[in-house]
């Protein structure tokens, strides 16, 4: 009777054994796909990063050609302000 329990706590304890080397397997595996995980969304906000850049370098440059745009035509509203301005003084003068 002794050697039947003891038996059987030996099996249990197996179970037991097999059982948490099975749970420390997964556990691994969890861990290693979570750092797969991990790296490939720290890949993923590398190229958001990228194209946010991208995004940020094609609006400085389209505001720089605006802004090129808008000193082009204030020069040339200058130009004629002063033309006219010359007209009237010519007017004024005769």
């Amino acid at each position: 009777m002794l050697n039947t329990r003891s038996q059987t706590k030996m099996a249990d304890n197996a179970d037991l054994l097999a059982l948490l080397a099975e749970m420390t397997k997964s556990m691994g595996k969890g861990h290693e796909e979570m750092k797969k995980g991990q790296e490939e969304m720290k890949n993923q906000i590398q190229g958001v990063k990228g194209k946010i850049e991208e995004v940020r370098n094609e609006v400085q440059r389209k505001i720089e050609e605006i802004e090129g745009k808008v000193q082009r035509k204030i020069e040339e509203v200058e130009d004629k302000v002063q033309v006219k301005m010359e007209e009237v003084e010519e007017k004024v003068q005769v």
